[in-house]
């Protein structure tokens, strides 16, 4: 960290988290890394600043654009030298994410993933509400959307198409 004086490391942390936290997914420019639970931890220690990241499923692509955009912001307010893990475990769950970002979702036409139902919506069916007109009255089209992380539903109501941020 650059300076003459290191401030209070719990002050600095917090700081530090606000941000990275404030990041926005490649993919999904309206969340922020806060947003969506990927923004794990953060350590101050001895002047080394060390930030945990958890890809919302193993191989993500926006995973080092994401690292690479943390260091650049840090850099930018004067904190470096800046470490960015990766951290498998445990993995990310949807549960994670936080409810201003799935309204955000909401708000930019993907529909947001089921609260509370994280993993265990692998193995039931899914109640997915329409994001353009709010009707329960959709279905699949396709297994993924524009993304992995997502598939292509389609509302019976409306009969717009729309990504949905599956969950897991």
């Amino acid at each position: 960290m650059t300076g003459a004086a290191l401030p209070d490391t719990e002050a600095l942390r917090s700081e530090i988290w606000r941000l990275a936290g404030a990041v926005v997914d490649p993919e999904i420019p309206v969340l922020s890394i806060a947003d969506l639970g990927v923004l794990r931890d953060v350590r101050v220690s001895d002047g080394q600043v060390e930030v945990e990241i958890t890809p919302t499923y193993s191989g993500c692509p926006a995973m080092n654009m994401i690292a690479l955009e943390i260091e650049l912001a840090l850099d930018k307010a004067g904190i470096r030298p800046v470490k960015v893990h990766t951290v498998l475990s445990p993995a990310w769950t949807t549960d994670w994410m936080t409810e201003e970002g799935r309204q955000k979702l909401r708000a930019y036409g993907i529909a947001p993933p089921a609260k509370g139902r994280g993993r265990r919506a692998l193995f039931g069916e899914e109640e997915v509400c329409c994001p353009q007109c709010g009707s329960t009255d959709t279905t699949e089209i396709a297994a993924f959307g524009s993304t992995s992380c997502k598939a292509l539903w389609q509302c019976r109501a409306c009969r717009e198409p729309f990504d949905y941020f599956k969950c897991h």
